[in-house]
């Protein structure tokens, strides 16, 4: 019986040998969990910014990275990985009718959902890139970001 048991065992450590040898440690990056999701329709865009020049608004021309994800029951993440140290600011917009643009009245005012790394606020225009801003050591940094409606 005992025999049987140690050969259990010793198949058991070997089968789960490359699992304990190939495990992967958590991915290194800038990780960002959006809260305050209204609802799941269309995605979510998140653009990383390294410097001042086009925050928030010409995400597409100066953004170092841009992550598009869908809703899935009101919860997304965006991950950015690959990243080097440095200073960095996110903009955040729920794009409901998936048409590439935060989608604003006719006094500029957003229509859909919106937010800056650090909760930064925006009060009659968008936020600062240095009130956005915050520092990145190139190890994996876990955020959260609240939109606003």
């Amino acid at each position: 019986m005992r025999v049987r048991s140690a050969a259990w065992f010793a198949v058991l450590v070997f089968v789960n040998l490359p699992v304990l040898a190939f495990a992967q440690p958590p991915c290194s990056g800038i990780h960002m969990k959006i809260l305050n999701i209204k609802n799941s329709t269309g995605t979510i865009a998140c653009a990383l910014f390294e410097s001042p020049e086009g925050f928030p608004k010409d995400y597409l021309h100066f953004a170092t990275n841009i992550v598009s994800i869908r809703i899935r029951e009101s919860q997304a993440s965006c991950h950015f990985t690959d990243i080097p140290p440095g200073n960095y600011a996110i903009a955040v917009v729920h794009d409901e009718n998936m048409n590439g643009i935060l989608d604003t009245n006719w006094m500029g005012v957003p229509r859909e959902g919106f937010g800056f790394s650090n909760n930064a606020k925006a009060l009659l225009s968008a936020p600062s890139f240095s009130a956005a801003s915050f520092q990145y050591d190139g190890q994996s940094i876990d955020m959260a970001l609240k939109l606003n409606y």
